[in-house]
């Protein structure tokens, strides 16, 4: 308790830091405010009459994204969702659309076009999303609807809906620059972690009312402490590629010859996979949408995590799109070129083609069980809901919830220990340093 008091302290002391803190935190307070200001038109009394205990299947996935202001009709229904898709399509176009790896390669000029035509983009997916989204208040929730406000309805939603989403993106821009950084990843956490004590406490008391169930939630406790450590590791797993560095003569001094290793990450992908994967299992969703007849056996399946079918079929295609994306990202060759240019080789094998093979060879090694752990996590939320959880603590057991808020942390107490090191102050950790999701090329042995 000393040693985290005397922590705090030091964090405090250091004005960067502290300003950086309390930026990042104002700004996250009004984006709960935010989430909080109902749309006009819209009766929240009525609005909340009219909520039913059933889940929305995936569309309970998006209210979770969103901090819950996408069941409470809130001016941040949409949330960053439709900037993180933006962002998703143009990081896909910089890697598969020559201009734009071009583009990538100009530095800050071409970071910043990119950055633009990823708003511009954002503008866009805002508006279709914002319409859709309007057609689905009016199906699920129109007796809150204001009869007089009905004629307007369309296009204030739209409109604030847009200015909402666009406010969110530059918030998280704004921690990013000023703040704590990882700005749109803190939003999503923070949208996450605001539904927990709502979840623990309902989970609670669901387990109370029955007899002998207290000793289930304490072992559900267990298990959930369990998954997230489970979850560290698979963020932080790495597999070290010993490297050796030739001997330099340059004058009369003597350099490189040292060892070192070249850390290749269980899980490249990150949480990438499950976000394209809950994606294309929502396509059937939309097929159906608005439909009077309401959705039919196959959109329902698609929708319902904890369908056997769903499960397969979501962990083929999160497995697949990790081997996709992890091929999209990662490029044996460049890594290759990059040690023959620094005199670096491993031992046992040929600089060049035979590098990159080996490379590439022992990254498809490690990226399958990483693909299949990631599998796995994604469908835990089905199987606890299965097994008598509630549908909102089950959330937190997996998937792209559980993966975001322990991603996110470990990001932003690394930014804090940094801080910290960098003014001759103990870390965070007495042994070793925090290892968020970036890690650099090369580690010193």
């Amino acid at each position: 308790m000393k040693k985290l008091i005397q922590t705090l302290k030091n964090i405090w002391s250091i004005e960067e830091l502290r300003s950086k803190i309390l930026f990042t935190l104002v700004l996250i307070l009004i984006y709960r405010i935010g989430n909080h200001i109902v749309l006009p038109g819209i009766d929240p009394i009525i609005l909340e009459q009219n909520k039913t205990a059933e889940g929305n299947g995936i569309l309970d996935l998006i209210n979770t994204f969103a901090g819950g202001g996408f069941s409470t009709a809130s001016i941040f229904a949409l949330g960053i969702m439709p900037y993180i898709s933006a962002s998703i399509f143009m990081q896909l176009m910089t890697v598969l659309v020559p201009k734009f790896q071009k583009m990538q390669k100009e530095g800050d000029s071409g970071r910043k076009k990119i950055n633009q035509y990823t708003r511009y983009l954002t503008v866009a997916v805002t508006l279709l999303q914002a319409t859709a989204y309007v057609t689905y208040l009016k199906q699920t929730s129109g007796p809150a609807i204001i009869q007089e406000f009905l004629p307007y309805f369309l296009l204030t939603t739209v409109v604030i809906l847009t200015a909402g989403t666009l406010f969110v993106m530059w918030m998280g821009e704004k921690i990013t620059d000023k703040g704590l950084g990882n700005g749109t990843s803190l939003i999503i956490m923070i949208g996450i972690l605001a539904r927990l004590p709502q979840s623990f406490t309902q989970e609670l008391v669901a387990k109370s009312t029955r007899t002998g169930l207290i000793l289930v939630f304490i072992v559900e406790i267990a298990i959930l402490i369990a998954i997230i450590l489970g979850c560290i590791m698979l963020i932080q797993g790495v597999r070290k590629v010993p490297v050796n560095y030739a001997k330099q003569i340059v004058g009369n001094r003597q350099f490189g010859g040292a060892r070192q290793f070249l850390p290749l990450k269980v899980n490249s992908s990150g949480v990438m996979p499950i976000i394209f994967a809950q994606a294309i299992m929502f396509l059937p969703t939309l097929v159906t949408l608005g439909g009077k007849g309401g959705q039919n056996e196959l959109a329902k399946m698609f929708t319902d995590h904890t369908n056997v079918w769903y499960m397969l079929i979501y962990s083929i295609v999160v497995i697949g799109f990790t081997f996709l994306y992890t091929a999209l990202i990662f490029n044996p060759k460049q890594i290759a070129d990059n040690l023959k240019q620094n005199n670096g080789f491993i031992p046992g094998v040929k600089p060049g083609q035979p590098t990159a093979d080996y490379i590439g060879n022992i990254m498809d090694k490690i990226t399958f069980p990483g693909a299949i752990l990631l599998a796995v996590v994604g469908i835990l939320p089905g199987i606890a809901q299965t097994l008598g959880v509630t549908q909102g603590f089950s959330t937190f057991f997996g998937g792209t919830s559980l993966l975001i808020m322990v991603g996110v942390i470990l990001d932003t107490l690394q930014q804090i220990e940094t801080q910290l090191l960098m003014r001759q102050y103990d870390g965070l950790m007495k042994s070793g340093r925090i290892q968020g999701r970036q890690t650099t090329s090369a580690v010193q042995y």
